[in-house]
């Protein structure tokens, strides 16, 4: 199914996300269109990885709507729901022996046979992502012999084989070094603008999302601002995100400063 690249791939209205009628975050408004990238931030324990999940349908909604490719997220059922939504959690994998071969195969169970059984389209897509990802000298290693950027690479060419057109993804950066998360943070801006993927993901690098992402959603608590990076710096949403005697935001370099 081609999908025109100005279709909203995900509409989010007066959402309230949390556990057991608690409220962790209330009235998030945003959209991602197809083929974007988009990013989560915001204090630690403010609600990001509980959106995401809640996206995922891996716990219910509070309250408001969530729709996928315009249908309501509680009418798809799990095999709809495998074939539009792929997820990368930080959880880590069930078993590290297998190879990256294996693990990104697993991306195709939503179109495999009850046996679990590798069509040639299967296979054939499982070589193009593996190539994609750069992952062709790494296909028969097992997982337990990668570093933590090429195992974030790997699960990320997971659920691209999964072959859905919104991926949703939790802290991709976490554990790595600067150049690694930089590599990162564009593999995924590349896989959104050329494979028209629509990419939500959480991030505490809020500097590196501000540079890459075409959306941005800053969760306060508050305000819980959306919109391109650019209006969320002219509209002050990074001003008061920390205490002022810690850090100050610079909005002509996009930055923060540490206070003296």
């Amino acid at each position: 199914m081609i999908i025109p690249a100005n279709h909203t791939a995900l509409s989010v209205k007066d959402l309230a996300i949390g556990y057991k009628n608690t409220p962790v975050v209330s009235k998030l408004n945003f959209n991602v269109k197809q083929g974007k990238l988009m990013g989560i931030v915001g204090v630690n324990g403010i609600g990001k990885s509980t959106l995401l999940r809640t996206v995922a349908q891996i716990q219910p909604q509070l309250s408001g709507s969530i729709q996928i490719q315009g249908k309501a997220l509680e009418t798809l059922n799990a095999k709809t729901l495998a074939a539009t939504v792929s997820i990368v959690l930080t959880d880590t994998i069930a078993s590290k022996n297998l190879t990256v071969m294996e693990i990104v195969a697993l991306g195709r169970q939503p179109y495999t046979n009850w046996i679990g059984t590798l069509s040639k389209t299967d296979t054939q897509k499982v070589a193009a992502v593996i190539q994609r990802l750069e992952l062709s000298d790494l296909k028969y290693k097992k997982c337990y012999q990668l570093s933590d950027g090429q195992m974030q690479r790997v699960m990320i060419a997971r659920a691209l084989a999964q072959d859905t057109p919104l991926m949703l993804l939790d802290e991709p950066t976490t554990h790595l070094d600067l150049y690694h998360k930089v590599k990162i943070l564009k593999l995924l801006k590349t896989i959104a603008t050329e494979t028209n993927t629509s990419i939500l993901f959480t991030s505490h690098e809020i500097e590196m999302v501000l540079q890459i992402c075409d959306t941005m959603l800053l969760l306060d608590g508050k305000n819980n601002t959306y919109g391109q990076p650019d209006q969320l710096i002219k509209q002050h949403a990074f001003d008061h995100l920390f205490p002022a005697d810690t850090l100050a935001f610079d909005a002509s370099t996009g930055t923060f400063r540490i206070k003296n």
